[in-house]
Parts: C-alpha cells; sequence; structure tokens
C-alpha cells in the first residue's frame, strides 16, 4: 500500500536509488488493476506483458549504470483519447477498435523519453465529447467512491483509475472540463494548461480548426506535486500543432504565494453550486486569510457569457468536425452523445452571426483578462455539483463553471477540498492568468498542506 500511494517523484527516486526495481512497482500496480479494475471498469485495455518486459529492461540498465530519466520505470496509464505506438487506440470509438496508431502523442512520448512504462489505456467517451465516461466498446466507467455514480468525463476512466490506486497517473484531456471534472468527481488533482502549454497533437480531437484552442492535454495525479513533476516534461512546442508555443516555465516552489491576490466567487450567476459545494470554497479561503493572504469576492466581467458563447462555438460548424471524425475512424454506430450532436435540427449560423460570434467570443477574452488588473489568482468551484448518477442528466449549466476558461484558455488546478454528506468528494479549481501554471500551482500545493489528507474509496470496492 506505501508503495501504491507514493508520489511520482517519491517512485522515480526510490526505482533509481534501487530501493525497489521497475519490475516489482509494475507488478504491483498490475495486480491493483487486477483486483479493483473490474468494478469500476476504468482501464480498458492491459499492457500486461510489454510492460513487465519494459521493467525488466530499466531494471537491467539501471544495473549497467544507464543514466536515468526523471520517469524511469515508474507505470503510467494513458487516456485513450490520446495515440500510443504499441496498444490500440480507440478514441472510444467503434471504427477504431483494432486501430494502432504507429506513433505516441506528443506528450505521451515526452513521458516515455523520460522512461515510463505504459501499463494501459484508460476510458473515455467517443471522442471525448462527454461529460460521462461511456461508449459502444467498452461501456460505462464507474466512480470508484460510489458504483451507481459517474467518474466525470471525459477523462473518467484516468481520474477512476489514480483515486482507486490503480495508477501513480494519467494523461487527461479537457475540451470544457475534461480533466477537471473528473478530478472533481474523484477526489484527485488534474491541471488544465493554458491553451498551447503543452502540445494536442496525437488526440482525439484535431488540434486544428474553430474548436482547437478549446482543448488541452494535462496530468493527473494524486497531489500537486505529481502534476509539477509531470507538466514539466510535457510542456513546450512540437513544430506540429500550430497552438504550442515556447511559454516559460517558472519552479511553483519558486513562488512567494503570500504576494499573490486572491479573487473568489461562490456563484457564477449561471448555476448555483449545492450547499456543501459553497461551504467547501469559504473554508478553503479562510485557511489562506488566516495565513494572511488577501482575498477578496470577487467574479470575472463577462463570466455569465460563457454558456451561450460556448454552446454556440459548438454549432458553429453544423457538427463537420464530429462528422469528419466518423468518417475517419470510419464508424457507422455512434454514441448516443455523438448521435445527439450528429442528429441535432441543423443551426447553420450565417456569415454575419459566425463573424459576431467570433468577435463576441474574443470580447470575452478581453473583459475576462481584466480580472487580473487586481488578482493573481481566482478560487472557485469545478462544478455546482458533485458526482451525479450514470442515470441523472446532465445540465450544461452546471458544467459553465469549467467550459468557461477553455473560452478564455487560462490554466486550472484542480485539488480536492472536502466531501459532501455523501461521502463523495469535492473539488475546487484554481486559476491563473495565461502560462501563469508556477502561482496556481504554488498555491494548490500551499491549499492541500492546509487541508489535509482525506479518505480515498472504501478498500472493499473490488467485492
Amino acid at each position: 500500500d506505501e508503495l501504491l500511494d507514493s508520489s511520482v517523484r517519491n517512485l522515480a527516486e526510490a526505482i533509481r536509488s534501487k530501493q525497489v526495481s521497475a519490475k516489482q512497482v509494475t507488478t504491483a500496480f498490475l495486480d491493483r488493476i487486477s483486483q479493483i479494475n473490474p468494478a469500476i471498469n476504468a482501464v480498458i485495455a492491459v499492457n500486461e506483458d510489454a510492460a513487465l518486459k519494459h521493467a525488466e529492461r530499466a531494471d537491467i540498465a539501471l544495473s549497467g549504470g544507464e543514466t536515468p530519466g526523471k520517469l524511469f520505470g515508474v507505470p503510467m496509464t494513458i487516456k485513450d483519447s490520446l495515440d500510443t505506438f504499441d496498444m490500440t487506440t480507440t478514441w472510444g470509438t467503434t471504427g477504431r477498435r483494432d486501430f494502432r496508431p504507429g506513433r505516441d502523442a506528443t506528450c505521451v512520448a515526452r513521458l516515455r523519453n523520460e522512461g515510463a512504462i505504459l501499463l494501459g489505456k484508460t476510458n473515455t467517451p467517443e471522442f471525448t465529447l462527454s461529460f460521462k465516461t461511456d461508449n459502444l466498446l467498452f461501456g460505462k466507467t464507474n466512480n470508484p467512491y460510489d458504483l451507481t455514480r459517474t467518474p466525470g468525463g471525459s477523462s473518467g476512466g484516468a481520474a477512476a483509475a489514480i483515486a482507486s490506486g490503480c495508477t501513480p497517473f494519467d494523461v487527461g484531456t479537457d475540451t470544457g472540463g475534461s480533466i477537471r471534472l473528473p478530478s472533481h468527481f474523484c477526489g484527485i488533482a488534474g491541471i488544465k494548461p493554458t491553451s498551447g502549454r503543452v502540445p494536442c497533437t496525437g488526440n482525439a480531437l484535431p488540434s486544428t480548426g474553430l474548436l482547437a484552442p478549446l482543448s488541452q492535454p494535462g496530468p493527473m495525479a494524486r497531489r500537486v506535486d505529481d502534476l509539477i513533476y509531470l507538466l514539466e516534461i510535457m510542456q513546450g512546442p512540437d513544430f506540429e500543432d500550430p497552438h504550442a508555443v515556447p511559454a516559460a516555465w517558472q519552479n511553483p516552489y519558486d513562488i512567494d504565494i503570500t504576494r499573490l491576490r486572491v479573487g473568489y466567487h461562490l456563484d457564477n450567476g449561471i448555476s448555483t453550486p449545492e450547499d456543501e459545494i459553497q461551504d467547501t470554497i469559504t473554508a478553503a479561503i479562510q485557511h489562506l486569510a488566516g495565513a494572511g493572504i488577501t482575498c477578496t469576492e470577487a467574479r470575472p466581467t463577462g463570466v455569465e457569457m460563457a454558456g451561450f458563447i460556448y454552446s454556440r462555438l459548438f454549432v458553429a460548424d453544423d457538427g463537420e468536425m464530429v462528422n469528419l471524425l466518423l468518417e475517419d475512424s470510419r464508424t457507422t454506430s455512434a454514441s448516443p452523445p455523438v448521435a445527439d450532436i450528429v442528429n441535432r435540427p441543423a443551426e447553420t449560423l450565417g456569415t454575419t452571426e459566425f463573424a459576431q460570434l467570433i468577435h463576441l467570443w474574443h470580447n470575452y477574452q478581453s473583459s475576462m483578462l481584466g480580472y487580473f488588473l487586481e488578482h493573481d489568482l481566482l478560487i472557485c468551484p469545478v462544478n455546482a455539483k458533485t458526482a451525479i448518477s450514470h442515470e441523472q442528466t446532465e445540465e450544461f449549466a452546471d458544467y459553465t463553471y469549467t467550459a468557461a476558461y477553455n473560452l478564455t484558455g487560462w490554466p486550472s488546478v484542480v485539488i480536492r477540498a472536502g466531501t459532501d454528506s455523501n461521502g463523495l468528494p469535492i473539488g475546487l479549481q484554481i486559476l491563473a492568468r495565461p502560462f501563469a501554471e508556477h502561482d496556481a500551482l504554488a498555491m494548490a500545493a500551499c491549499l492541500e498542506e492546509k487541508l489535509g489528507s482525506f479518505d480515498g474509496p472504501s478498500p472493499t470496492i473490488a467485492s
């Protein structure tokens, strides 16, 4: 249990210093998957033979004096929307049931180049286009805190696997909250980096086109320190994704958080969160204020337009992106969420209306940026609800707490901050100005320490 609960940094150091072998670590996580995964259906393909061979080779190389990378011998899982050259990558769609891309997504390649070992792939809704994790190939993933509830989407398989100890880390993607929502629902840590911080090359959703700037890959793990350790490896342009930029990277541990001006709000004016969520945010703010950090209740100007702009952008191409994905994947039967997009009534925007929408989006970004004239960070809820049941219909207004910041491109870190009366995790998100991940991560690490540890899923989940 101690091994399975180690941080990524400590796990890498334990292997590097030969306190434990890469094969022992890999075997421990494979055993955990075998024990837990039947109940949660988070890991949909396991790379057992190859993972053990890679681990054995790592141990031999280390004994031979090879200089190890930052993730040498550390196991990982990868969301099935991200390409992996040696494992089937389905994107959750039936047409790619047996598809092997022949190359890794850029962010996956960077992790492997530092020595990470791929255990398997985690479940995602078709093309990542749902806030629940379910598809026609592998079925639904269950929340490890309550198997009748969803872990969220679209990185729900990743979050459920991390929360239940099946993997030390995963890589999610976030187009409307797909890293942050599952992190909140499953009580783990996750970061949606600034748009352009990490290349999207090799992700299900294309890195070109109208909606491309909304998506970002990012690490998901148990602790903020894991996010810091992993994001530094993943970030930087690959000269293929046209939106990826060579932004400077600053160590979050060098930040003096007492100088950061914190703004916060409990309600975004679109959907009012449950009382327990608001109480959790309030308690976190009180911790910071007690430490002498300036905290002011304030909401960004224009945030109330997030739902309208986001929903209009997703109909602006009249379903063209989704239809192309289905065609390129040779998928003939779409999952219900994707079928809803394809079959909705035509709502083609005229040229004038389309131009007005783009102006509105850019003006929204400009208006929202003004928040950072008086604040360095924004703390707010991740969603209006904790994990919902598989049968409960999503209300998009609840998800504007995340989608609002895909529109702005701001970086956002989610950590667990509490527990509701049903024993479900409550997260909070910490947002910073573009490319100031260091500020958000520094504050997240501080709050994580102040709030202390929380109970994980029941150990009887496997039964």
